[in-house]
């Protein structure tokens, strides 16, 4: 592996959300979804050159983005998409939020799957709709779907779109071509729009496939909107760039119009040549690929670590991401005061899995995505802290 991801970095006094929150300097922060590690090369060449010509005014996004864009989602995920289908704006959140705006009226339902990214909730309560939740089923240390739930949610008549998290948050499951199909197949028996948030997509681990929902057919195509990044693939969350794919003209006017109305429609100068040089350049795309190696190394770290220490504690499959859900509910504790508990006895900071629904009460996601020393000096931290909660 040429990238040295066990670099450590300080990040701590740099006005970092995930290492700054809290002003206690001797916590270790493995929550929010934000890698510790510096970006491919490339990215920051790219963006150093930008700095050199000093000007920083308004953007015009030249088609060099569209083509790294295409270019990308073919050769990594083998879905070809169409410059006139795109839309760019700040985020996938922001993508999300103005594509519910586009789709629903005040009073309508939006389906979920709780445990489910947090942002998904405030995205449809900000645009007066109702969450709708699909409750994945926990079986055997793993999730699948409902289909039979989602059948009756589906044929709601206010149900008017599903917010897919494909490949999932905080579950980390990469679902099959078989499951997705059963999804659409639903959803569009009963006129509900997909919207799918693969921002998560380059970050799938051995023996797992990335399907874009779009990519399964003509009416998969007409029927969804898909939201895609490059910032949790090359750590670039705080350049700002997201892409909403829409085949259907029709809806891609609505989205567009809603894009303008929330005023999320200008990118910056830093994000266009930081795509560019993430989906373009050979080097960036082997700083992934080692990327995903150490994380997955990093994952077998964890799994053997609580097998080893903490067997009452189920670590669910990592199918993708860099999130490990973690089952406390042998515990008996909410899951916000396990969180404060080990900040307290531990000095390590996860996330809450109410955070993603009341569907995550007694769970715990715990973010892999730093140096490997880092990591063990916070699973060893996690042990001090469980040792003195479990007696």
């Amino acid at each position: 592996m040429q990238h040295n991801f066990d670099e450590k970095i300080v990040r701590r006094g740099t006005n970092s959300y995930k290492w700054d929150s809290k002003t206690n300097d001797d916590i270790i922060p493995l929550w929010v979804a934000d890698m510790d590690f510096k970006t491919a090369q490339p990215i920051i060449d790219a963006l150093t050159n930008r700095v050199q010509h000093g000007i920083f005014g308004y953007t015009k996004v030249p088609d060099a983005y569209y083509n790294a864009v295409i270019s990308w989602f073919k050769r990594r995920h083998n879905f070809t998409i169409e410059k006139e289908w795109m839309i760019y704006t700040i985020g996938v959140v922001p993508a999300i939020s103005a594509t519910i705006l586009a789709l629903t009226e005040p009073g309508d339902k939006v389906i979920v799957q709780e445990p489910v990214y947090n942002c998904f909730f405030s995205s449809i309560r900000n645009n007066k709709c109702e969450s709708f939740s699909n409750d994945l089923i926990y079986k055997d240390g793993k999730y699948t779907i409902d289909f039979n739930d989602l059948e009756k949610k589906a044929a709601d008549p206010k149900a008017k779109v599903m917010l897919l998290c494909n490949p999932h948050n905080p579950a980390g499951c990469v679902w099959t071509k078989d499951e997705l199909e059963k999804v659409g197949e639903i959803c569009f028996r009963n006129n509900v729009i997909v919207v799918s948030d693969e921002i998560h997509c380059d970050l799938v681990h051995p023996g797992y496939t990335h399907t874009p929902f779009a990519s399964l057919g003509q009416q998969f195509l007409k029927n969804s909107v898909t939201c895609v990044a490059p910032s949790k693939t090359f750590n670039l969350a705080g350049l700002q760039i997201a892409n909403i794919l829409t085949y259907d003209a029709e809806i891609r006017k609505k989205i567009d119009k809603a894009i303008n109305i929330n005023e999320v429609c200008d990118v910056s100068p830093f994000a266009v040549e930081g795509l560019i040089a993430a989906y373009t350049h050979e080097d960036s795309e082997k700083w992934l690929d080692d990327l995903r190696a150490y994380l997955w190394d990093n994952y077998l770290l964890v799994k053997g670590f609580f097998s080893e220490n903490f067997p009452q504690f189920p670590i669910l499959p990592l199918e993708a991401t860099y999130l490990v859900w973690i089952d406390t509910s042998v515990l008996n504790i909410k899951s916000e005061q396990l969180t404060e508990l080990l900040i307290e006895k531990g000095k390590v900071w996860l996330n809450e899995g109410t955070v993603y629904g009341a569907a995550g009460e007694g769970f715990m996601r715990l973010n892999i995505a730093c140096p490997r020393d880092v990591l063990q000096e916070g699973l060893n931290r996690l042990k001090t802290a469980f040792d003195q909660i479990t007696v």
